[in-house]
């Protein structure tokens, strides 16, 4: 579902500048869409390039602007933060940071050692903060900008199973709300969009199964199923004016199960 069948339009977000983090597929993908859609200017990285260069080639045969793809690994942070800087220099200072990226693989807790730690961190906690470093010099020459951080629903759920993960996780709220207080004087709003089972091509492929099924029935106060697009359209409202007094929040989009 876009936004021609009969969701939002939001105005305001045409012309923005947008950087996504983990863009070419599942939630990310989605996210890259959405913001072509709205008439944005949109950059992406992702270590998937078949993946992030289809998705290019996709939007733009659709008669929007093709988005920035570009090849990163966010665990190297150097890396990272000169692409960011190239695209900006390349685009503008980016309007709207959405920090989407992350590894869920399931892992069981004798089987973690330090290395694997430290990868898991590396992957879904540490990009976090030196994305938003990246970008608070640009959002504050332009007087305010919104980054979005992409949490999980997995804690609040109390699940078991990837306990780096849940932890890395958990630690999205308090980035999210201490960058709100510190760039907020700037009017640069940091909020956390919470998914909770999303159905990506990964999820169904890897760990949606019968039971599965039979858990969001039980545990969603909604039918259905979540789906990309929601955790999009949320993300939208965050990066938009219409959310202008909202910062230091957690957006919940997962159906009512948490």
């Amino acid at each position: 579902m876009t936004a021609g069948n009969g969701l939002a339009r939001f105005p305001g977000i045409a012309g923005k500048r947008v950087f996504i983090t983990g863009g070419g597929s599942g939630i990310g993908a989605a996210l890259v869409s959405a913001f072509a859609e709205q008439g944005a200017t949109v950059g992406f990285v992702d270590i998937a390039v078949e993946a992030g260069n289809a998705l290019c080639e996709r939007l733009a045969s659709q008669g929007l602007a093709r988005p920035l793809f570009r090849l990163c690994d966010i665990r190297d942070i150097a890396s990272l933060q000169s692409v960011m800087q190239g695209l900006a220099a390349e685009v503008g200072d980016f309007d709207v940071l959405v920090n989407n990226a992350g590894n869920d693989d399931r892992h069981r807790i004798e089987d973690v050692s330090v290395e694997y730690w430290d990868d898991r961190i590396a992957i879904n906690q540490r990009p976090m903060f030196f994305a938003c470093q990246s970008v608070a010099p640009g959002m504050k020459r332009k007087g305010g900008g919104s980054i979005i951080n992409i949490g999980s629903a997995s804690w609040h759920m109390a699940g078991g199973g990837y306990p780096v993960y849940t932890t890395s996780k958990a630690a999205v709220s308090g980035l999210t709300r201490g960058l709100a207080r510190d760039l907020g004087p700037f009017r640069i709003r940091v909020n956390t969009v919470t998914p909770g089972w999303v159905m990506t091509e990964r999820q169904i492929a890897l760990w949606l199964d019968e039971e599965g099924e039979k858990q969001i029935d039980r545990s969603q106060c909604l039918p259905g199923r979540v789906q990309p697009w929601h955790v999009a359209r949320m993300v939208l409202f965050l990066a938009a004016d219409d959310s202008a007094m909202c910062t230091a929040q957690e957006f919940i989009v997962d159906g009512g199960w948490v």
